[in-house]
């Protein structure tokens, strides 16, 4: 199901598809089954999980599962729920209307359940910069690299100096990581860096967002389940939003017509996220999936509801075969890059990754916590 294919909002129409989720009643048939399964281990159609992270981290210790070097075993958060979800953002003006209280109340108890229909599995990590240990001549400093495996490693000296400034990040970080992109990407003609988030949990300045002033805010949490952030509808949809009604452009502004914009799209284009921490990451690592993981992989779509767009993301459940990667004790000029989309349809590229915050067991106890600044771009041909 889609509410928007040509960049109108279908606000309206995805709010109350929300609603009659609820009504159904299926989710919560899957949050009553967690709570009323009894402790321990819960058997699914994909394998055993686990609601807690520390029974799931035990079950991996005593099952002796070993990584190979530079690698971690660890849990993984995935949904277990297969229908799809609805989020209404934060910045959605039906949070701040006293007239929509009780709906408010229903929502913000769904999205808490939503969250809880999530189980822990065991995955292993293996260490992306040892990517030729397991894939002979391929670098994951490539081109490459990103085609076969929706993945890879870039290099960045940044000269900001602040990324919790949000006018500074679009000032001079988002030109770095158009010209990383391009420069990275042979063929490319065009990137457009749109958004970006900073992650730091232990941040004590203002966390307030402001999209109409181009400030993200600061997360406190970081997304702790396996997700995507586009799936097939909305790659096209959002490029094209952007393109042509420069909607909740934090970059460059865009005045294609549409008649350009549909020029642009019918050649190859690329969503791609880059992660950059600010110093070396102690705990909360940013992980990735390869494509050919999961390439014959349904997804499962979340809708994102804005005043103004219906955004579309995609969860994932648990297959033990996922190839998980992870840069250890990742430093501030190293940028992990993923696809979130790829206009190639064909199987000869990978169409995205997929990723995850987690806990890294092996970790410090007083390890400093993530501290990164992520943009979301596309890149055209």
């Amino acid at each position: 199901m889609s509410f928007d294919r040509d960049g109108d909002a279908g606000t309206a129409e995805a709010t109350r598809a929300a609603f009659e989720q609820i009504a159904v009643g299926e989710g919560q048939a899957v949050t009553d089954m967690l709570e009323n399964a009894p402790p321990g281990p819960i058997e699914t159609k994909w394998g055993v999980g686990f609601r807690h992270y520390e029974e799931c981290l035990a079950h991996i210790r005593e099952s002796g599962m070993q990584a190979p070097d530079g690698g971690v075993v660890l849990p993984l958060r995935y949904t277990i729920h297969e229908q799809p979800s609805y989020s209404i953002v934060s910045s959605n003006a039906l949070w701040r209307d006293p007239s929509r209280e009780a709906d408010a109340q229903a929502l913000r108890k769904e999205e808490h359940d939503t969250a809880r229909r999530c189980l822990y599995f065991p995955q292993v990590l293996r260490d992306a910069r040892r990517l030729e240990e397991y894939y002979p001549g391929l670098s994951p400093a490539s081109p490459e690299c990103m085609d076969r495996l929706g993945l890879a490693l870039a290099h960045c000296e940044s000269k900001c100096e602040n990324f919790y400034d949000a006018a500074e990040v679009e000032r001079v970080f988002y030109p770095e990581m158009e010209k990383l992109l391009l420069d990275f990407f042979p063929g490319a003609t065009d990137a457009l860096v749109y958004n970006h988030d900073v992650f730091d949990k232990d941040y004590t300045g203002d966390r307030t967002e402001d999209q109409d002033n181009k400030n993200p805010g600061v997360n406190a949490q970081y997304a702790n389940i396996v997700h995507n952030d586009l799936n097939d509808n909305s790659g096209r949809v959002r490029a094209r939003e952007l393109l042509i009604h420069n909607l909740r452009n934090f970059g460059r502004t865009q005045h294609y017509t549409a008649e350009e914009a549909d020029a642009k799209l019918s050649r190859r284009f690329m969503s791609i996220n880059l992660a950059k921490p600010m110093e070396p990451v102690g705990q909360y690592p940013f992980v990735l999936c390869a494509w050919p993981s999961f390439a014959d992989q349904p997804y499962i779509t979340n809708y994102r509801i804005y005043d103004d767009r219906v955004g579309e993301t995609t969860r994932f459940t648990y297959r033990p075969e996922h190839e998980w990667y992870w840069f250890p004790q990742q430093t501030s000029t190293e940028v992990s890059m993923l696809k979130c989309y790829d206009s190639i349809t064909d199987g000869s590229v990978s169409r995205w990754s997929f990723h995850s915050a987690c806990v890294d067991p092996t970790a410090a106890e007083d390890a400093s916590c993530r501290k990164n600044v992520v943009v979301r771009s596309f890149v055209f041909f």
